[in-house]
């Protein structure tokens, strides 16, 4: 095994500890209970940047090297994390919760479809087949709960798109920029964090975690999917095989619900499973590359 397929496989690892983040962030939401959005933002994203940034100085990196990027990078950078977040609440706002995410997980398809012009990724149709699949099981199981989608709620649905289209390019895009550290994330995270919590004085109300489970579940949340998922993330897309994560990326919302389901807040269904291996098929078919080395 080469060099390039150690750092290649390490990164789908680190992509793959993210997607196993993201799954456990429903959870941890419902644990959390009924925290405004964008002051959720604001205490998860400060407990990642704060991960981050003491992550950078015990290794000897100075404020200098948290802050010193060019423009283009900070604007991809907070146009992905604040931007995709503020849409998102804003879809959830607008249209049907179920609906709304259905729309937008539409974003691990856009990577794989999007690797190709704007990643230079050569295309085959098992990453095409593969992502199509992990659509299909997604869909099922959210049409397996009885989801329609209605006219007058077609803001809502446009919005939820404009979230798919904002990860998938901030998670494309990020690997023209390989030579930043995954160190910038922590200044990202505390820019969203600044600007979420702006958000919040206009838009919310404040309201504090209820109980000690409730604040364990904050902090749960920005050192894993709502933080240091994003470090995971930012080394995967650009060391990995962005068309294979964008596939596996659709294992999020079937182990979101496996989880929910383990945790009691959450009823098993038939569908699930089917839906599970749609996506198992489709993750095993994108990674087929892989596989083979």
């Amino acid at each position: 095994m080469t060099a390039a397929d150690t750092i290649r496989r390490r990164a789908m690892a680190a992509g793959l500890i993210a997607i196993g983040l993201w799954g456990m962030l429903a959870a941890l939401s419902v644990l959390a209970g009924p925290i405004p959005p964008f002051q959720m933002v604001a205490m998860t994203f400060a407990v990642g940047a704060t991960i981050g940034i003491v992550r950078a100085l015990m290794r000897g990196v100075g404020w200098a090297g948290l802050v010193g990027w060019p423009g283009r990078v900070w604007l991809l950078g907070i146009g992905g994390l604040f931007g995709y977040h503020a849409l998102y609440f804003a879809a959830l706002q607008l249209a049907p919760p179920a609906e709304a995410n259905l729309v937008n997980y539409l974003w691990p398809l856009l990577i794989v479809l999007l690797a190709a012009p704007l990643a230079g990724e050569k295309l085959g149709w098992s990453h095409l087949l593969g992502a199509l699949l992990g659509f299909a099981g997604v869909a099922l199981l959210a049409f397996g709960r009885g989801i329609h989608f209605a006219g007058d709620h077609m803001l809502g649905y446009a919005l939820a798109l404009g979230c798919a289209l904002t990860w998938s390019l901030y998670s494309v895009l990020s690997r023209r920029f390989g030579e930043t550290p995954t160190d910038a994330i922590a200044a990202f995270c505390a820019a969203s964090a600044l600007l979420s919590l702006a958000c919040h004085f206009v838009f919310e109300s404040t309201v504090w975690p209820a109980t000690p489970t409730a604040w364990l579940a904050v902090l749960a949340l920005g050192c894993g999917p709502a933080g240091t998922a994003f470090y995971f993330w930012d080394h995967a897309v650009k060391r990995g095989d962005i068309r294979a994560l964008g596939a596996l990326s659709y294992a999020t919302p079937i182990l979101s619900t496996a989880i929910l389901i383990a945790c009691g807040l959450a009823e098993p269904t038939g569908t699930l499973l089917i839906a599970a291996l749609l996506v198992t098929i489709g993750a095993v078919l994108a990674s087929r590359e892989l596989w083979k080395r």
